[in-house]
C-alpha cells in the first residue's frame, strides 16, 4: 500500500532484503521485481535463465563474469581518461625510465603507455584472470563432483550437466563482482604483483591513483609519477625474467590441484544443524560449510607464491627507492603508504581472496626489500639484478629470515650454503658476460667502419 515503508522488522515479510533467496545470483533482479509488487519483464527473466544455463567453455562463465564486472564498475562514476591525462602518463613514463636507468641494469620493458578507466582495466585483464582462476575453479568443481556418492550420481543423471552450467554461472557472478570491486582499487596493470595486462604496456588508472593520493599531502603529479615508476620497474623485471610468470602461475595451478572437499566434516556439521531453522543453515553456509579444506600441498604452493611475490615487490621497492632517492623528496612518504597498502589489501582484494582461496599479498615485503638492498650494498646493483637471470640463483623463503647472510653468500641460520661456490661462480659468470657484451657494443660503436648508430646517423641522446 502507498505510504508503507520499504522494509519491516517482520522476519516473514517478503519485503525484507535479507529474505532474498536469490541474492548474488542472476535471478536477484527478478526477486526484487516480485517483492516490489511489480511483474517482471518476461523477456528479461528468460534472458537471465538462458544466461544461467548457457553452455560455456571451462568451469566459469566468463562472459557473465565480465558482464557483471562491467555493471559493478558502472555503479559508480568511471570517466574515461582525458587526452591530458594520457599525455601526463606518457610524460611520467619517459621520466620514470630515465630515473630507472640509473637504478637498475635491467633494460626498459615497457614500449608504450596508456591511461585506463576501470572498465578498460576489466576488459584488458580479463584474459589473464581467466588463466589464474580457471585452474582453481576446475579443481573445486571436480572435488565437489568426487564428493557426491556414486548412488547419488546415478540418481541425478543428466541433471549433473545442468547443475555444472548453473554452477559456472554462479561462479562467474561472484568472480565478476570481485573483479568489479578490484577495478576500483588497483593503480596499474602490475599492481597485484602479476603482469595482468598486455606485454610491454605501462598502464595506470588515473582516477584510482588520485583517490590513493588523497590525504597524503603529496602533489598529484608526484603520486602519479611514483606509481608509474613502480609500473615500469615491474615491466623491466618480468621482461628480463621470462621464467617468473610461469613460476607464479604454476604455484596458483598447484594450489588448485590440491583442492579437496571434506565430506565427513560436512556430514558432521550437517548432523548438528536443525533443518527446520533457516537461520542456522544460513549461518553454517557463511562459516564455510562447503568450503574446500586447505591441504599440505596447497599450503606449500601458497608459501611458494607468497615468497615469489615478496621477492618481486621487494626488488621493485629497492629499485624505486634508489631511482627516487636524490630527486623526489616525497618518495619516502609514498613508499611507506604503498607498503601499508600492499600489506593490508583493500576490501575487494580481500573479497577476491575469500572467493578463490588465495591471497596475492606479500607478507614479508620489508624482509625481501632488505635482502635485495643488502645484496646491492655488498656486490652492487648488477649483482642484485643478475640473480633474476635464472630461478636457481634466486633466494629461498628461508633466506628472508637472514637477508644479510644471503648477501654474504650464506643461507638461513648463518651456515654456508652447500652450493655457495656454484652460486658465486654462476653470478660472477653472469656479471663478466654482461661486461663483455657492453665492451663489445662500445668497441663496435667506436669503430669508424662499423654499421653502428654513430656511423651515419645522428648522435644518440644521453640521459
Amino acid at each position: 500500500m502507498a505510504g508503507e515503508p520499504d522494509e519491516t522488522n517482520d522476519p516473514d515479510d517478503p519485503r525484507r532484503k535479507d529474505t532474498n533467496p536469490f541474492a548474488g545470483t542472476p535471478m536477484e533482479d527478478m526477486f526484487k521485481a516480485f517483492s516490489g509488487g511489480q511483474m517482471p519483464d518476461m523477456n528479461v527473466l528468460m534472458g537471465q535463465m538462458q544466461r544461467m544455463f548457457a553452455p560455456h567453455e571451462g568451469h566459469v562463465n566468463w562472459d557473465m563474469a565480465k558482464d557483471v564486472a562491467r555493471h559493478t564498475v558502472a555503479a559508480s562514476p568511471d570517466p574515461s581518461p582525458t587526452s591530458n591525462q594520457g599525455g601526463a602518463v606518457a610524460d611520467a613514463v619517459r621520466l620514470a625510465e630515465t630515473w630507472l636507468d640509473r637504478a637498475t641494469s635491467l633494460p626498459v620493458g615497457a614500449t608504450t603507455s596508456v591511461a585506463w578507466s576501470r572498465a578498460e582495466w576489466v576488459e584488458a585483464t580479463a584474459g589473464t584472470w581467466k588463466g589464474l582462476v580457471e585452474p582453481i575453479a576446475e579443481h573445486v568443481v571436480g572435488a565437489m563432483g568426487q564428493a557426491i556418492p556414486e548412488e547419488a550420481k546415478a540418481m541425478v543423471g543428466p541433471l549433473l550437466g545442468m547443475l555444472t552450467q548453473a554452477g559456472g554461472a554462479m561462479f562467474g557472478q561472484q568472480v565478476g563482482q570481485a573483479l568489479g570491486g578490484l577495478a576500483s582499487e588497483v593503480h596499474s596493470s602490475t599492481d597485484v604483483g602479476l603482469p595482468l595486462g598486455p606485454d610491454g604496456v605501462a598502464a595506470v588508472l588515473p582516477s584510482n591513483i588520485a583517490a590513493f593520493g588523497e590525504g597524503l599531502e603529496v602533489s598529484d603529479a608526484d603520486v602519479l609519477l611514483y606509481v608509474v615508476i613502480r609500473e615500469c620497474a615491474h615491466h623491466r623485471l618480468f621482461a628480463h625474467a621470462p621464467w617468473l610468470r610461469g613460476r607464479l602461475v604454476g604455484a596458483i595451478e598447484a594450489f588448485g590441484r590440491g583442492t579437496t572437499i571434506d565430506v565427513s566434516g560436512i556430514e558432521a556439521k550437517l548432523g548438528s544443524i536443525d533443518p527446520s531453522n533457516p537461520a542456522a543453515i544460513q549461518e553454517a553456509m557463511q562459516e564455510g560449510l562447503f568450503e574446500p579444506q586447505r591441504t599440505a600441498e596447497q599450503q606449500a604452493a601458497l608459501d611458494r607464491l607468497e615468497s615469489l611475490l615478496a621477492f618481486v615487490e621487494g626488488w621493485v621497492d629497492d629499485v624505486v627507492d634508489q631511482a627516487t632517492r636524490e630527486t623526489m623528496p616525497s618518495a619516502p612518504k609514498l613508499r611507506e603508504a604503498m607498503r601499508r597498502r600492499r600489506a593490508t589489501g583493500g576490501p575487494a582484494e580481500q573479497a577476491f581472496a575469500s572467493l578463490v582461496g588465495l591471497e596475492l599479498r606479500p607478507r614479508r615485503l620489508r624482509d625481501a626489500a632488505t635482502l635485495w638492498a643488502a645484496l646491492r650494498d655488498r656486490q652492487g646493483a648488477e649483482a642484485r639484478d643478475a640473480v633474476w637471470a635464472h630461478p636457481d640463483l634466486m633466494p629461498s623463503a628461508s633466506d628472508l629470515d637472514d637477508p644479510l647472510g644471503f648477501a654474504q653468500g650464506e643461507r638461513a641460520g648463518g651456515e654456508p650454503s652447500s652450493d655457495e661456490a656454484d652460486f658465486d661462480a654462476a653470478l660472477a659468470d653472469l656479471l663478466e658476460q654482461g661486461e663483455a657484451e657492453a665492451a663489445d657494443e662500445e668497441k663496435g660503436s667506436a669503430d669508424p667502419g662499423s654499421d653502428g648508430p654513430d656511423a651515419d646517423g645522428p648522435d644518440r641522446p644521453t640521459a
